[in-house]
């Protein structure tokens, strides 16, 4: 699979409240907006990796 890199700049209160929601969003949120289980899936692991993105810049919330 061909992977991509991806660069934007958020303000601290952007990049926080991203962080917020990203923890919040569950699988049922992310089930609903997907055609079938795997984009869902697939939707899983992207928000996995914004997650970690922002938690590697000091934005981890509890």
């Amino acid at each position: 699979m061909e992977t991509v890199a991806i660069e934007f700049e958020l303000t601290e209160q952007e990049a926080l409240a991203l962080a917020q929601f990203v923890k919040r969003l569950g699988w049922q949120e992310i089930r609903i907006n997907a055609v079938d289980d795997d984009e869902a899936y697939c939707m899983r692991d992207a928000i996995a990796h914004v997650r970690s993105a922002l938690y590697r810049q000091g934005f981890s919330p509890r």
